[in-house]
């Protein structure tokens, strides 16, 4: 995979780790539209590249993972561009990660506010730095979560939660987030990185396609009835059983060594 290095965002390789790191300190990694892009864009070419398996998002230095939205940009761009545009751009110019279809890991690694909320609760697994907080300020600003919070939130932590949350615009401690379910695992900032890497590399070890078809048997059947849900998965499994990959393991375990996977 290629390495470029944009404005807003660095992007570095560990073994089959992609580290996509939102790049703006001096604004908190606020979120720009050229942010949006330029995320979209490394989610995209990390997504075609066979040689990544998963992708851990976090935030340069170590005061935040992304204070959202920029309200500086928002403010200008509203003044100037109708309300419909803006709606039809904020759906086009997603953060890439709707359609991608490998692990991602969030390794939040400070202030995580509004937007940047939102783009954590996009990955399948949340890190968070004991020193990280979780806010929805919007509404102190006249504004409210609309990049995916208030749906993703409430079916992460129960809508009492979410609204406690949202409405109050009060900020969450790391413990609490954890106690709560909106991360995962709580470790010193120091681990923080390494911790993430090391668990994306472990899903990133097993077989290519065996790996996106069963986190996709989960987030879907997320969103289906049981029934539905056990529809998909045995269609899932079924395709599975005439991949290479799926002649390789069973192989590879029988002659006692590591399996070597083709990703078809």
């Amino acid at each position: 995979m290629t390495t470029p290095t944009p404005e807003t965002i660095t992007v570095t390789v560990h073994g089959r780790v992609a580290v996509i790191a939102l790049n703006r300190p001096q604004a908190m990694n606020a979120i720009s539209m050229q942010m949006r892009a330029d995320l979209r864009a490394a989610f995209d070419a990390a997504r075609c590249e066979s040689t990544v398996g998963a992708v851990v998002v976090t935030g340069s230095g170590d005061k935040a993972f992304s204070a959202g939205m920029d309200l500086r940009e928002f403010a200008k761009s509203s003044a100037e561009t109708p309300i419909s545009e803006m709606k039809r751009f904020r759906w086009e110019q997603g953060e890439g990660l709707a359609n991608f279809d490998k692990p991602v890991i969030a390794a939040v690694n400070g202030l995580a506010i509004g937007g940047g909320v939102e783009l954590a609760l996009q990955c399948d697994l949340v890190f968070a730095a004991d020193s990280a907080s979780f806010a929805f300020g919007e509404v102190k600003r006249g504004l409210m979560p609309g990049n995916g919070g208030t749906q993703r939130l409430s079916r992460r932590i129960g809508n009492a939660r979410a609204l406690e949350m949202i409405l109050t615009g009060r900020t969450v401690p790391a413990d609490e987030a954890l106690a709560i379910g909106l991360v995962e695992y709580v470790v010193p900032l120091a681990e923080l990185q390494q911790r993430a890497v090391a668990l994306a590399e472990q899903m990133a070890g097993n077989a290519p396609v065996a790996v996106r078809l069963a986190r996709n048997a989960v987030n879907r059947g997320a969103e289906m009835s049981l029934q539905d849900g056990l529809r998909l998965e045995q269609d899932l499994a079924s395709f599975l059983y005439t991949t290479e990959d799926a002649k390789e393991g069973p192989k590879a375990f029988l002659e006692k060594r590591p399996p070597v996977w083709q990703g078809r």
